[in-house]
Protein backbone atom coordinates (compact mmCIF):
# COMPACT_ATOMS: atom_id res chain seq x y z
CA UNK A 1 0.00 0.00 0.00
CA UNK A 2 1.66 2.95 -1.05
CA UNK A 3 0.70 6.51 0.88
CA UNK A 4 1.30 9.66 -1.13
CA UNK A 5 0.25 13.43 -0.14
CA UNK A 6 -0.38 16.13 -2.57
CA UNK A 7 -1.43 19.77 -2.88
CA UNK A 8 -3.95 19.40 -5.17
CA UNK A 9 -6.66 16.41 -6.40
CA UNK A 10 -6.38 17.14 -9.55
CA UNK A 11 -8.65 13.90 -11.74
CA UNK A 12 -9.59 11.82 -9.41
CA UNK A 13 -10.30 8.30 -10.37
CA UNK A 14 -12.30 8.15 -6.84
CA UNK A 15 -12.86 11.11 -4.99
CA UNK A 16 -12.92 10.74 -1.11
CA UNK A 17 -14.28 13.52 1.84
CA UNK A 18 -14.81 13.78 5.13
CA UNK A 19 -18.45 14.58 6.41
CA UNK A 20 -19.21 15.62 10.05
CA UNK A 21 -22.42 14.78 11.44
CA UNK A 22 -24.98 17.62 10.46
CA UNK A 23 -22.20 19.90 8.99
CA UNK A 24 -21.49 19.61 5.69
CA UNK A 25 -18.68 22.53 5.30
CA UNK A 26 -15.24 22.58 3.80
CA UNK A 27 -14.08 20.33 1.12
CA UNK A 28 -17.51 18.62 1.28
CA UNK A 29 -19.34 21.49 1.35
CA UNK A 30 -17.31 22.95 -2.19
CA UNK A 31 -18.19 19.41 -3.55
CA UNK A 32 -21.59 19.92 -2.87
CA UNK A 33 -21.68 23.42 -4.44
CA UNK A 34 -19.47 21.94 -7.62
CA UNK A 35 -22.43 19.14 -7.75
CA UNK A 36 -25.37 21.44 -7.43
CA UNK A 37 -26.34 19.99 -4.55
CA UNK A 38 -25.96 16.12 -5.15
CA UNK A 39 -24.01 15.61 -2.37
CA UNK A 40 -26.76 16.91 -0.15
CA UNK A 41 -29.61 15.05 -2.27
CA UNK A 42 -27.58 11.69 -1.76
CA UNK A 43 -26.90 12.41 1.79
CA UNK A 44 -31.53 12.86 2.50
CA UNK A 45 -31.94 9.82 0.20
CA UNK A 46 -29.88 7.83 2.98
CA UNK A 47 -28.89 7.16 6.25
CA UNK A 48 -25.31 8.60 6.08
CA UNK A 49 -25.39 11.42 8.55
CA UNK A 50 -21.75 11.88 9.02
CA UNK A 51 -21.23 9.46 11.80
CA UNK A 52 -17.54 8.31 12.63
CA UNK A 53 -16.80 4.85 11.12
CA UNK A 54 -19.64 5.12 7.99
CA UNK A 55 -19.48 5.92 4.59
CA UNK A 56 -21.61 6.79 1.47
CA UNK A 57 -20.43 5.93 -2.36
CA UNK A 58 -21.93 7.43 -4.98
CA UNK A 59 -21.40 8.24 -9.15
CA UNK A 60 -19.47 11.36 -9.43
CA UNK A 61 -22.50 13.64 -10.55
CA UNK A 62 -21.68 16.27 -13.15
CA UNK A 63 -19.00 18.96 -12.48
CA UNK A 64 -17.17 17.09 -10.34
CA UNK A 65 -13.91 15.62 -11.72
CA UNK A 66 -13.86 12.26 -10.66
CA UNK A 67 -15.34 8.82 -11.73
CA UNK A 68 -16.85 8.69 -8.40
CA UNK A 69 -17.59 9.62 -5.01
CA UNK A 70 -17.23 8.15 -1.85
CA UNK A 71 -18.62 10.30 1.39
CA UNK A 72 -16.40 9.21 4.87
CA UNK A 73 -18.09 9.89 8.00
CA UNK A 74 -15.48 12.05 10.32
CA UNK A 75 -18.09 12.17 13.37
CA UNK A 76 -19.16 15.60 15.15
CA UNK A 77 -17.31 18.86 14.19
CA UNK A 78 -14.50 19.94 16.27
CA UNK A 79 -13.75 16.49 18.12
CA UNK A 80 -11.61 14.27 15.54
CA UNK A 81 -8.88 12.63 17.51
CA UNK A 82 -6.10 10.61 16.56
CA UNK A 83 -8.10 7.11 16.20
CA UNK A 84 -10.93 9.06 14.25
CA UNK A 85 -8.03 10.12 11.58
CA UNK A 86 -7.12 7.03 11.75
CA UNK A 87 -10.70 5.38 10.68
CA UNK A 88 -11.04 7.94 8.11
CA UNK A 89 -8.50 6.62 6.34
CA UNK A 90 -9.41 3.16 6.97
CA UNK A 91 -12.97 3.45 6.07
CA UNK A 92 -11.82 5.11 2.63
CA UNK A 93 -9.85 2.60 1.45
CA UNK A 94 -12.17 -0.23 2.77
CA UNK A 95 -15.02 1.57 0.68
CA UNK A 96 -13.39 1.12 -2.92
CA UNK A 97 -11.20 -1.60 -2.09
CA UNK A 98 -12.78 -3.66 -4.72
CA UNK A 99 -13.99 -1.16 -7.11
CA UNK A 100 -10.95 -2.36 -9.77
CA UNK A 101 -9.53 1.60 -9.26
CA UNK A 102 -6.30 1.29 -8.14
CA UNK A 103 -6.03 4.59 -6.88
CA UNK A 104 -8.36 6.92 -4.50
CA UNK A 105 -7.73 10.08 -3.76
CA UNK A 106 -8.83 11.27 0.04
CA UNK A 107 -8.94 15.20 0.00
CA UNK A 108 -8.58 15.65 3.78
CA UNK A 109 -7.49 20.25 3.27
CA UNK A 110 -9.46 20.97 5.97
CA UNK A 111 -7.56 18.76 8.44
CA UNK A 112 -4.08 19.47 10.06
CA UNK A 113 -1.35 17.80 8.55
CA UNK A 114 -0.68 15.73 11.23
CA UNK A 115 -4.16 14.05 10.88
CA UNK A 116 -3.98 13.42 7.55
CA UNK A 117 -0.69 11.78 8.48
CA UNK A 118 -3.11 9.95 10.54
CA UNK A 119 -5.74 9.43 8.15
CA UNK A 120 -2.39 7.39 6.29
CA UNK A 121 -1.88 5.39 8.75
CA UNK A 122 -5.02 4.27 9.54
CA UNK A 123 -5.16 3.29 5.59
CA UNK A 124 -2.22 1.29 6.21
CA UNK A 125 -3.21 -0.87 8.88
CA UNK A 126 -7.10 -1.32 7.68
CA UNK A 127 -5.76 -2.25 4.36
CA UNK A 128 -3.90 -5.38 5.77
CA UNK A 129 -4.71 -8.84 4.17
CA UNK A 130 -2.80 -11.96 5.01
CA UNK A 131 -3.31 -13.67 1.30
CA UNK A 132 -0.23 -15.22 0.93
CA UNK A 133 -1.51 -18.29 0.42
CA UNK A 134 -5.09 -17.95 -1.70
CA UNK A 135 -4.22 -18.42 -5.49
CA UNK A 136 -7.32 -18.86 -6.55
CA UNK A 137 -9.74 -16.15 -6.09
CA UNK A 138 -11.85 -14.66 -8.31
CA UNK A 139 -10.30 -11.62 -9.89
CA UNK A 140 -13.13 -9.26 -8.31
CA UNK A 141 -12.55 -10.23 -4.85
CA UNK A 142 -8.91 -9.23 -4.91
CA UNK A 143 -8.14 -5.66 -3.61
CA UNK A 144 -7.20 -3.39 -6.29
CA UNK A 145 -6.58 0.04 -4.71
CA UNK A 146 -2.68 -0.11 -4.39
CA UNK A 147 -2.29 3.87 -3.32
CA UNK A 148 -4.01 6.10 -1.08
CA UNK A 149 -3.43 9.86 -2.28
CA UNK A 150 -4.16 12.30 0.44
CA UNK A 151 -4.40 16.02 -0.09
CA UNK A 152 -2.99 17.99 2.42
CA UNK A 153 -2.75 21.74 3.37
CA UNK A 154 0.81 21.37 4.16
CA UNK A 155 2.81 18.17 2.49
CA UNK A 156 6.21 18.62 3.93
CA UNK A 157 4.48 18.60 7.26
CA UNK A 158 2.27 15.30 7.17
CA UNK A 159 5.29 13.55 5.51
CA UNK A 160 7.42 14.45 8.46
CA UNK A 161 4.32 13.20 10.74
CA UNK A 162 3.73 9.97 8.41
CA UNK A 163 7.67 9.32 8.78
CA UNK A 164 7.30 7.71 12.21
CA UNK A 165 3.91 6.41 11.85
CA UNK A 166 4.84 4.57 9.02
CA UNK A 167 7.70 2.77 10.95
CA UNK A 168 4.87 1.67 13.54
CA UNK A 169 2.48 0.25 10.56
CA UNK A 170 5.72 -2.19 9.17
CA UNK A 171 5.86 -3.03 12.69
CA UNK A 172 2.21 -4.14 13.61
CA UNK A 173 1.78 -5.40 10.02
CA UNK A 174 5.27 -7.66 10.53
CA UNK A 175 3.44 -8.76 13.98
CA UNK A 176 0.38 -9.77 12.02
CA UNK A 177 1.97 -11.64 9.42
CA UNK A 178 3.84 -13.51 12.41
CA UNK A 179 0.61 -14.26 14.30
CA UNK A 180 -1.16 -14.91 10.88
CA UNK A 181 1.68 -17.93 9.26
CA UNK A 182 1.06 -21.43 9.72
CA UNK A 183 3.40 -23.55 12.14
CA UNK A 184 4.82 -25.31 9.19
CA UNK A 185 5.89 -22.26 7.77
CA UNK A 186 6.82 -20.08 11.23
CA UNK A 187 8.47 -22.90 13.39
CA UNK A 188 11.07 -21.45 16.31
CA UNK A 189 14.26 -21.44 13.66
CA UNK A 190 12.41 -19.34 10.81
CA UNK A 191 10.74 -16.99 13.51
CA UNK A 192 14.17 -16.49 14.72
CA UNK A 193 15.27 -15.80 11.26
CA UNK A 194 12.60 -13.20 10.48
CA UNK A 195 13.87 -11.22 13.34
CA UNK A 196 17.39 -11.51 12.63
CA UNK A 197 16.68 -10.18 9.22
CA UNK A 198 15.61 -7.02 11.18
CA UNK A 199 19.15 -5.89 11.76
CA UNK A 200 18.57 -3.63 8.80
CA UNK A 201 16.99 -1.40 10.99
CA UNK A 202 20.01 -1.01 13.17
CA UNK A 203 18.92 -3.28 15.46
CA UNK A 204 21.66 -6.38 16.98
CA UNK A 205 20.05 -9.71 17.20
CA UNK A 206 21.64 -12.51 18.67
CA UNK A 207 20.44 -16.23 18.73
CA UNK A 208 20.82 -19.12 20.93
CA UNK A 209 20.51 -22.25 20.21
CA UNK A 210 19.45 -25.58 22.51
CA UNK A 211 23.53 -26.17 23.29
CA UNK A 212 23.89 -22.62 24.15
CA UNK A 213 20.64 -22.76 26.45
CA UNK A 214 21.51 -26.18 28.22
CA UNK A 215 24.34 -23.84 29.32
CA UNK A 216 22.43 -21.66 30.70
CA UNK A 217 20.42 -23.51 32.47
CA UNK A 218 17.18 -22.71 30.62
CA UNK A 219 15.87 -26.40 31.58
CA UNK A 220 12.02 -25.41 31.76
CA UNK A 221 11.74 -23.22 28.39
CA UNK A 222 13.98 -26.18 26.99
CA UNK A 223 11.77 -29.06 28.93
CA UNK A 224 8.62 -27.53 26.90
CA UNK A 225 10.39 -27.96 23.45
CA UNK A 226 11.55 -31.58 24.24
CA UNK A 227 8.93 -33.47 22.47
CA UNK A 228 9.68 -31.49 19.20
CA UNK A 229 12.15 -32.06 16.38
CA UNK A 230 12.30 -28.07 15.99
CA UNK A 231 15.14 -26.75 17.81
CA UNK A 232 14.46 -24.65 20.57
CA UNK A 233 15.77 -20.50 20.42
CA UNK A 234 16.13 -17.74 22.40
CA UNK A 235 16.30 -14.40 20.49
CA UNK A 236 17.75 -11.35 21.88
CA UNK A 237 16.81 -7.74 20.57
CA UNK A 238 18.56 -5.31 21.23
CA UNK A 239 18.03 -1.30 20.46
CA UNK A 240 20.43 1.30 21.33
CA UNK A 241 18.45 4.39 20.40
CA UNK A 242 19.36 6.21 24.39
CA UNK A 243 22.28 7.51 25.89
CA UNK A 244 25.08 5.26 26.25
CA UNK A 245 24.90 3.17 29.69
CA UNK A 246 21.79 4.46 30.11
CA UNK A 247 19.42 1.78 31.88
CA UNK A 248 17.16 -0.56 28.88
CA UNK A 249 13.72 -0.98 29.06
CA UNK A 250 12.94 -4.56 28.47
CA UNK A 251 10.04 -6.47 26.95
CA UNK A 252 9.79 -10.64 27.06
CA UNK A 253 7.99 -12.57 24.93
CA UNK A 254 5.84 -16.04 24.60
CA UNK A 255 6.75 -17.68 21.54
CA UNK A 256 5.31 -21.15 21.60
CA UNK A 257 5.31 -21.81 17.71
CA UNK A 258 2.56 -24.29 17.89
CA UNK A 259 1.00 -25.84 20.93
CA UNK A 260 -0.47 -29.03 21.10
CA UNK A 261 -0.66 -29.50 25.02
CA UNK A 262 2.05 -31.82 24.98
CA UNK A 263 1.39 -34.98 26.53
CA UNK A 264 -1.71 -32.92 28.16
CA UNK A 265 -2.82 -32.65 24.70
CA UNK A 266 -5.44 -30.23 23.64
CA UNK A 267 -9.05 -31.47 21.99
CA UNK A 268 -8.46 -31.69 18.40
CA UNK A 269 -11.92 -29.50 17.60
CA UNK A 270 -9.91 -25.73 17.67
CA UNK A 271 -6.31 -26.66 18.00
CA UNK A 272 -5.47 -25.43 14.47
CA UNK A 273 -5.48 -21.86 16.11
CA UNK A 274 -2.71 -22.53 18.36
CA UNK A 275 -0.23 -21.31 15.60
CA UNK A 276 -0.98 -18.15 17.17
CA UNK A 277 0.21 -19.09 20.72
CA UNK A 278 3.32 -17.18 19.98
CA UNK A 279 1.17 -14.19 19.63
CA UNK A 280 3.64 -12.23 22.44
CA UNK A 281 6.91 -12.57 21.21
CA UNK A 282 5.13 -11.60 17.72
CA UNK A 283 4.30 -8.75 19.66
CA UNK A 284 7.78 -8.10 21.74
CA UNK A 285 9.56 -8.27 18.08
CA UNK A 286 6.99 -6.00 16.52
CA UNK A 287 7.59 -3.42 19.52
CA UNK A 288 11.51 -3.64 18.83
CA UNK A 289 10.96 -3.07 14.89
CA UNK A 290 9.10 0.33 15.95
CA UNK A 291 11.30 1.77 18.01
CA UNK A 292 14.17 0.83 15.51
CA UNK A 293 12.03 2.14 12.20
CA UNK A 294 11.49 5.55 14.40
CA UNK A 295 15.03 5.75 15.74
CA UNK A 296 13.80 5.84 19.47
CA UNK A 297 15.53 7.94 21.66
CA UNK A 298 15.92 4.41 24.13
CA UNK A 299 17.51 1.43 24.99
CA UNK A 300 15.50 -1.10 24.72
CA UNK A 301 16.27 -5.21 24.63
CA UNK A 302 13.23 -8.06 23.70
CA UNK A 303 13.89 -11.46 24.61
CA UNK A 304 12.08 -13.94 22.42
CA UNK A 305 11.67 -17.58 23.86
CA UNK A 306 10.86 -19.44 20.76
CA UNK A 307 9.47 -23.46 21.39
CA UNK A 308 7.41 -26.00 19.50
CA UNK A 309 4.96 -27.74 22.76
CA UNK A 310 4.44 -31.38 20.83
CA UNK A 311 3.51 -34.88 22.14
CA UNK A 312 6.07 -37.86 21.97
CA UNK A 313 8.36 -40.46 23.62
CA UNK A 314 11.10 -37.29 24.11
CA UNK A 315 8.48 -35.02 25.64
CA UNK A 316 8.58 -34.05 29.43
CA UNK A 317 5.15 -35.76 31.19
CA UNK A 318 2.39 -34.35 34.27
CA UNK A 319 4.56 -35.20 37.41
CA UNK A 320 7.97 -33.97 35.91
CA UNK A 321 10.25 -31.89 38.50
CA UNK A 322 12.10 -29.55 36.17
CA UNK A 323 15.02 -26.94 37.67
CA UNK A 324 14.87 -23.54 36.28
CA UNK A 325 17.87 -21.52 35.42
CA UNK A 326 17.03 -19.77 38.58
CA UNK A 327 17.53 -22.70 40.00
CA UNK A 328 14.03 -22.95 41.65
CA UNK A 329 12.31 -26.45 40.83
CA UNK A 330 9.71 -26.52 39.06
CA UNK A 331 6.56 -29.86 39.46
CA UNK A 332 4.96 -30.05 35.98
CA UNK A 333 1.26 -30.82 36.98
CA UNK A 334 -0.31 -30.11 33.54
CA UNK A 335 2.59 -29.88 29.84
CA UNK A 336 -0.51 -27.57 28.41
CA UNK A 337 0.46 -25.20 30.50
CA UNK A 338 3.84 -24.49 29.07
CA UNK A 339 3.81 -20.76 28.56
CA UNK A 340 4.86 -19.70 32.05
CA UNK A 341 7.52 -22.11 31.80
CA UNK A 342 9.39 -20.65 28.58
CA UNK A 343 8.34 -17.15 30.16
CA UNK A 344 10.30 -18.16 33.54
CA UNK A 345 13.51 -19.06 32.23
CA UNK A 346 13.45 -16.06 29.78
CA UNK A 347 12.82 -13.66 32.80
CA UNK A 348 15.42 -14.80 35.09
CA UNK A 349 17.90 -14.38 32.01
CA UNK A 350 16.36 -10.78 31.20
CA UNK A 351 16.84 -9.78 34.53
CA UNK A 352 20.03 -11.02 35.17
CA UNK A 353 21.97 -10.25 32.47
CA UNK A 354 20.59 -6.50 31.50
CA UNK A 355 19.57 -5.46 34.74
CA UNK A 356 16.87 -3.26 32.88
CA UNK A 357 14.37 -0.41 34.61
CA UNK A 358 11.40 -2.64 33.64
CA UNK A 359 10.25 -6.07 32.62
CA UNK A 360 7.65 -6.27 30.22
CA UNK A 361 6.20 -9.76 29.63
CA UNK A 362 3.52 -10.70 26.98
CA UNK A 363 2.08 -14.14 26.37
CA UNK A 364 -1.14 -15.93 24.96
CA UNK A 365 -0.86 -17.17 28.24
CA UNK A 366 -4.41 -18.50 29.91
CA UNK A 367 -8.17 -19.14 28.36
CA UNK A 368 -9.20 -18.02 32.07
CA UNK A 369 -8.13 -14.46 30.62
CA UNK A 370 -11.14 -15.30 28.13
CA UNK A 371 -13.38 -16.10 30.70
CA UNK A 372 -12.23 -13.32 33.00
CA UNK A 373 -12.54 -10.42 30.41
CA UNK A 374 -13.84 -11.46 26.95
CA UNK A 375 -12.37 -10.86 24.02
CA UNK A 376 -11.83 -7.27 23.62
CA UNK A 377 -9.73 -6.56 26.78
CA UNK A 378 -6.38 -8.03 27.74
CA UNK A 379 -5.25 -9.04 31.41
CA UNK A 380 -2.56 -7.04 33.34
CA UNK A 381 -0.73 -8.43 36.26
CA UNK A 382 2.23 -6.53 37.85
CA UNK A 383 4.06 -5.27 40.70
CA UNK A 384 4.65 -1.67 40.09
CA UNK A 385 2.00 0.84 39.64
CA UNK A 386 4.65 3.13 37.68
CA UNK A 387 4.58 0.43 34.25
CA UNK A 388 1.09 -0.68 35.21
CA UNK A 389 0.11 3.38 34.88
CA UNK A 390 2.24 3.61 31.98
CA UNK A 391 0.46 1.15 30.09
CA UNK A 392 -3.01 1.70 30.99
CA UNK A 393 -2.30 5.56 30.04
CA UNK A 394 -0.95 4.72 26.35
CA UNK A 395 -3.23 1.89 25.48
CA UNK A 396 -6.49 4.21 25.02
CA UNK A 397 -4.60 6.31 22.50
CA UNK A 398 -3.79 3.87 20.56
CA UNK A 399 -7.28 2.03 21.01
CA UNK A 400 -6.39 -1.17 22.38
CA UNK A 401 -7.84 -1.89 25.54
CA UNK A 402 -6.43 -3.63 28.63
CA UNK A 403 -7.71 -3.97 32.68
CA UNK A 404 -5.38 -4.50 35.76
CA UNK A 405 -5.89 -7.64 37.25
CA UNK A 406 -5.33 -8.40 41.15
CA UNK A 407 -1.61 -10.01 42.19
CA UNK A 408 -2.95 -11.19 45.68
CA UNK A 409 -0.86 -12.78 48.07
CA UNK A 410 -3.37 -15.19 49.63
CA UNK A 411 -3.29 -17.22 46.17
CA UNK A 412 0.33 -17.96 46.14
CA UNK A 413 -0.94 -21.31 48.20
CA UNK A 414 -2.87 -22.44 45.08
CA UNK A 415 1.09 -23.22 43.27
CA UNK A 416 2.47 -24.57 45.97
CA UNK A 417 3.74 -28.25 45.21
CA UNK A 418 4.80 -30.76 47.86
CA UNK A 419 7.58 -32.19 46.24
CA UNK A 420 9.03 -28.92 44.41
CA UNK A 421 9.27 -25.30 44.73
CA UNK A 422 6.57 -24.40 42.70
CA UNK A 423 4.23 -26.24 40.69
CA UNK A 424 3.21 -24.77 37.11
CA UNK A 425 -0.33 -24.60 37.48
CA UNK A 426 -3.09 -23.81 40.18
CA UNK A 427 -6.18 -26.41 41.31
CA UNK A 428 -8.41 -25.95 38.84
CA UNK A 429 -9.61 -23.30 36.83
CA UNK A 430 -10.52 -21.27 39.14
CA UNK A 431 -7.97 -18.09 39.48
CA UNK A 432 -6.11 -19.52 36.41
CA UNK A 433 -5.04 -16.13 35.25
CA UNK A 434 -3.89 -15.15 38.72
CA UNK A 435 -2.05 -18.54 39.29
CA UNK A 436 -0.04 -18.03 36.08
CA UNK A 437 0.63 -14.43 37.35
CA UNK A 438 1.73 -15.57 40.60
CA UNK A 439 3.94 -18.07 39.06
CA UNK A 440 5.76 -15.84 37.24
CA UNK A 441 6.27 -13.10 39.93
CA UNK A 442 8.46 -15.74 41.34
CA UNK A 443 10.99 -15.54 38.20
CA UNK A 444 11.52 -11.57 37.90
CA UNK A 445 13.29 -10.40 41.77
CA UNK A 446 12.21 -6.77 42.55
CA UNK A 447 12.82 -5.82 38.60
CA UNK A 448 9.56 -3.82 38.20
CA UNK A 449 7.57 -6.03 35.64
CA UNK A 450 4.21 -6.37 34.14
CA UNK A 451 2.70 -9.04 32.70
CA UNK A 452 0.02 -8.74 29.99
CA UNK A 453 -1.59 -11.49 28.83
CA UNK A 454 -3.27 -11.25 25.62
CA UNK A 455 -5.08 -14.78 25.14
CA UNK A 456 -8.28 -12.55 24.28
CA UNK A 457 -6.90 -10.20 22.24
CA UNK A 458 -3.94 -11.77 19.86
CA UNK A 459 -6.53 -12.99 17.53
CA UNK A 460 -9.92 -11.56 16.14
CA UNK A 461 -12.24 -13.92 14.22
CA UNK A 462 -14.25 -10.46 13.57
CA UNK A 463 -12.88 -7.29 12.56
CA UNK A 464 -12.18 -5.17 15.73
CA UNK A 465 -12.39 -2.17 13.85
CA UNK A 466 -11.42 -0.21 10.13
CA UNK A 467 -7.90 -0.51 11.02
CA UNK A 468 -7.93 -4.10 12.87
CA UNK A 469 -8.88 -6.63 9.97
CA UNK A 470 -9.82 -10.13 10.77
CA UNK A 471 -6.88 -12.46 11.87
CA UNK A 472 -3.71 -11.62 13.36
CA UNK A 473 -3.94 -8.71 15.48
CA UNK A 474 -0.58 -7.29 15.81
CA UNK A 475 -1.99 -6.32 19.32
CA UNK A 476 -0.21 -4.42 22.17
CA UNK A 477 2.39 -3.20 19.39
CA UNK A 478 1.24 0.00 19.44
CA UNK A 479 0.92 0.07 23.03
CA UNK A 480 4.03 -0.09 24.05
CA UNK A 481 5.67 1.80 21.38
CA UNK A 482 3.48 4.72 22.47
CA UNK A 483 3.83 3.94 26.16
CA UNK A 484 7.96 4.14 25.57
CA UNK A 485 7.41 7.45 23.26
CA UNK A 486 5.14 9.17 26.21
CA UNK A 487 6.64 8.18 29.16
CA UNK A 488 10.38 6.54 28.63
CA UNK A 489 12.38 8.23 25.75
CA UNK A 490 15.09 10.65 26.98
Amino acid sequence: MNIEFVAQPGEAQILAVPVHEGDLSGVAAALDQAAEGAVKRAMAASRFTGKGKSHLAMGAPGGVKAASVVLVGAGESGKLDDLGAEAIGAVAYQAVKLSGQKTITLDLTDLSPDQAARAGFGARLGAYHFDKYLTKRKPEKVPSIETVRIVTADVEAAKAAFAPMSAVADAVIFARDLVSEPANVLYPGEFANRVKALESLGLEVEILGEAELEKLGMRTLLAVGMGSERESHVAIMKWNGGAEGDQPIAFVGKGVCFDTGGISIKPAEGMEDMKWDMGGAAAVAGTLMALAGRKAKVNAIGVLGLVENMPDGRAQRPGDVVVSMSGQTVEVINTDAEGRLVLADALWYTQERFKPKFMIDLATLTGAMIVSLGLEYAGIFSNSDEVSDAILAAAPKVGENFWRMPLPDIYERHIESPIADIKNMGNGRAGGSITAALFLKRFVNDTPWAHLDIAPTAWASKAHGPTVPEGGVGFAVRTLDRMVADTYES
